[in-house]
């Protein structure tokens, strides 16, 4: 190390250390970097790239003081630059906390490749569930019981839940009838029916020959709940007391029964028949005195569903009242089961999709788009495409009828009608998907329906104004002055804006009204979202426009 280094480091200038250090060969670096006790504010002034080189370079009590010492962001980029092999030699001599922080997926599948089961187990078993559903999805088939193997039972289990069905399935089929007993033994039981829904008949068989006798009648009986009820979402592993317990008792019971339990923070309180007649939180029972009675604790104003509401209904409810849960009850008001949150959310992300699929004209699809075949793909696009093919006829059948009588009067009256239909489309368009937004979310009811249609039109004659002068100054200075078309005179060029600004209002009424007509029939307003807005706004849009030229130029 040279003066001027020890000087630098001593003056506690990184920077300037880092400059010379960068000038080095990285073996000379690494020698330096191996003798300093300024190590990670060196580490951190060297060019990310550089100090990629460097680590593998170095014995494996400094790289771990690196990979330590370097704050997320910084060791990230570090890493980004040291290959799969280098990265999966460094880990081999960390300790589980530290290679934890560099073992991403490449490195976990090359790890399982090369068999090295005892550096796996100890990174794999601090890894969150989610974290590890990503890599079972990416590795072959043969692998996944062996990495399955690995896991702790509970972790196992967790994780089992994460993974998409395919791969469920798969692993299901490699496992022993001892190993999936042990899985459906940890599955809470919506987990459990999720399950069985999802996968094939010989399949399904063996779950359920694996489940006990309680756990099968559970099962048939969440089944009997219509799909998309909160019903079929719901989970009975939930904690129950009576109004007359105290609060020390209560607590006996959740540690008697929380393993079994998916959420204790919230306790549902029920009289000798199971009637739903209060809750209560942990935090208010561990604020309570030890004699408390629960009925002195519990709160009686209990938000509740039933086992038949809309399960996005109840995913809304959740996420309106910033519910954990919600207990869900039958038509006598007893407690049958709960709503989590986790579920909600999955039925709220799911629902979305789906409206979004809607709206694209796109049947929903089951599975992500990557494990989507090709031949799902086109089904479920091909039938919507047909009908909007066929739809547009109608606009074809109105050029068709006009096209002589407008070709008459201006050749160049045709070459305006794309501005018209794609400005008419568009502004439906947003019209729609805010008031679908609104009515999934449950902003708006059929009863506000003049309020949206007040509102519109408002909204449709300050754009009409902007867009129609927009459209008259397009025609006059760039089509007239600047490219040399005489035939768009001015009177050509206001009726083509008075077409845009009638043109623009009557999208924006479509727009917002044909949603609410069709949720007023009990139907999914997303169904007609942009496709078939944009089909009746150029039908009317061409009429309209057709018509003006006629009547004025004609």
């Amino acid at each position: 190390m040279t003066d001027m280094l020890k000087e630098l480091l001593t003056n506690k200038d990184y920077e300037a250390a880092a400059e010379i250090v960068g000038k080095l060969s990285p073996e000379e670096a690494a020698q330096i970097l191996s003798e300093t006790e300024d190590l990670i504010p060196l580490a951190r002034a060297l060019e990310s790239d550089f100090l990629a080189e460097i680590l593998v370079l170095l014995d494996s009590s400094v790289q771990q003081k690196i990979v330590e010492g370097l704050r997320d962001d910084e060791l990230q980029e570090v890493m980004e630059d040291v290959s799969v092999d280098d990265t999966v030699d460094i880990i081999e001599d960390l300790p589980e906390g530290a290679a934890r922080r560099i073992a991403e997926e490449e490195e976990i599948i090359a790890l399982l490749g090369e068999r090295k089961f005892s550096v796996l187990k100890p990174i794999l078993s601090s890894m969150n569930e989610i974290d590890l559903a990503e890599i079972f999805e990416n590795v072959k088939e043969e692998d996944l019981p062996v990495l399955f193997r690995i896991l702790p039972k509970d972790l196992a289990a967790d994780m089992f839940v994460e993974i998409d069905s395919d791969t469920q399935e798969k692993l299901l089929k490699k496992l022993s009838d001892k190993e999936v007993k042990a899985v459906m033994d940890e599955l809470f039981l919506d987990d459990t029916v999720d399950l069985i829904e999802e996968m094939p008949a010989n399949v399904v068989k063996r779950l359920l020959a694996q489940s006990d006798s309680e756990t099968r009648t559970y099962i048939n009986e969440l089944l009997k709940y219509p799909k998309d009820s909160a019903g079929s979402i719901m989970t009975i592993e939930y904690v129950r007391f009576l109004p007359d317990m105290t609060v020390e008792k209560a607590f006996d019971r959740i540690r008697e029964t929380a393993i079994d339990k998916e959420t204790i923070y919230t306790c549902y309180v029920t009289d000798m028949s199971n009637r739903l007649i209060g809750l209560v939180t942990a935090k208010e029972l561990m604020l309570a005195k030890k004699n408390a009675l629960i009925s002195d604790v519990m709160e009686d104003n209990v938000i509740y569903v039933n086992t038949r509401d809309d399960k996005e209904a109840v995913a809304r409810k959740i996420s309106d009242y910033g519910f954990l849960a919600i207990p869900v009850v039958d038509d006598e008001r007893r407690l049958v089961g709960i709503v989590t949150v986790d579920d909600a959310m999955d039925v709220i992300e799911e629902e979305n999709t789906e409206d979004i699929e809607k709206m694209a004209a796109i049947l929903p699809a089951q599975k992500p788009y990557l494990k989507t075949s090709v031949f799902s793909i086109y089904k479920n696009r091909v039938p919507w495409l047909l009908i909007l093919m066929v739809s547009a006829t109608f606009t074809g059948l109105i050029i068709n009828t006009f096209e002589g009588r407008l070709n008459a009067i201006s050749p160049v009256l045709f070459a305006c009608v794309p501005m018209l239909m794609d400005t008419g489309g568009n502004t439906g368009s947003q019209a729609s998907v805010t008031v679908i937004r609104s009515l999934a979310l449950g902003d708006l009811t059929l009863k506000d329906s003049w309020k949206v249609l007040w509102k519109e039109l408002r909204v449709s004659l300050l754009l009409s104004a902007t867009l129609s002068m927009a459209c008259f100054c397009k025609l006059q200075l760039i089509d007239r002055l600047l490219f040399g078309y005489e035939s768009y005179t001015v009177l050509l060029s206001a009726v083509v804006s008075l077409a845009m600004f009638a043109t623009i209002i009557i999208a924006k009424l479509v727009g917002c009204l044909l949603p609410l007509a069709v949720k007023a029939v009990k139907l999914d307003p997303a169904a007609v979202a942009s496709p078939f807005i944009t089909t009746i706004v150029d039908a009317l849009s061409l009429i309209l426009f057709c018509g003006l030229s006629i009547l004025i130029l004609g």
